[in-house]
């Protein structure tokens, strides 16, 4: 979506609450699979994903735009929550039957549904994945970010400091000392014990 046609569309849905609906419908797997990818937890993830849009729905009237993808905002929101969770080590969410109960007609249940389904196999084929995910978990939140971002979501330098309103050098920066950090974090699992980051990005994205 132009960013012209986002911007009417948030301008719709912040005079009309039920438009709400078709912006759950576009961003919904996006955000889903950023924090899936974040926790690699099936139950958490849809918890925070629907956090996620009950608090950008109930906060839209505050959103200014500033010719940034709306989605941005939606990943910072993400964002919190997660970091929220791995603070707390658990999470509780508002249901998705909140929204619903506004007026609002997010995606169907069994769609969801079929989501988790193929999200969970692709989880459990990506055994590589798991373990790459679960050293990414024990680095510093501000490296889960940009890494989850910048090789999960594939998103760009430019997309990433919009998302985490941080200057794109700034980025560029945090994405090298992440993947020197996760270089370490590998080393043990190896068979020669050494990973460069090539080999440790590789691993991200398969």
């Amino acid at each position: 979506m132009k960013l012209d046609e986002e911007k009417q569309l948030i301008r719709s849905a912040q005079k009309d609450p039920e438009v709400f609906g078709r912006i759950y419908d576009l961003y919904y797997s996006k955000i889903f699979g950023y924090i899936l990818k974040r926790t690699a937890n099936l139950e958490v993830a849809r918890d925070i994903c629907s956090e996620t849009f009950f608090k950008a729905f109930r906060k839209l009237w505050q959103f200014r735009w500033k010719n940034v993808p709306f989605s941005a905002w939606l990943y910072k929101i993400a964002i919190n929550e997660i970091n929220q969770y791995f603070r707390k080590g658990e999470y509780k969410s508002v249901s998705l039957d909140v929204l619903v109960a506004t007026g609002i007609e997010p995606v169907s249940r069994e769609d969801q549904e079929r989501e988790l389904i193929e999200a969970e196999d692709i989880l459990q084929r990506h055994k590589e994945f798991l373990r790459v995910q679960k050293r990414i978990s024990r680095l510093d939140k501000k490296y889960q970010e940009v890494l989850t971002l910048r090789f999960f979501e594939k998103k760009s330098i430019k997309e990433i400091a919009e998302i985490l309103s941080k200057p794109e050098g700034t980025i560029k920066s945090l994405i090298h000392r992440a993947l020197k950090k996760l270089q370490k974090e590998m080393q043990p699992f190896t068979s020669t014990g050494i990973v460069d980051s090539e080999r440790s990005v590789s691993l991200l994205i398969e």
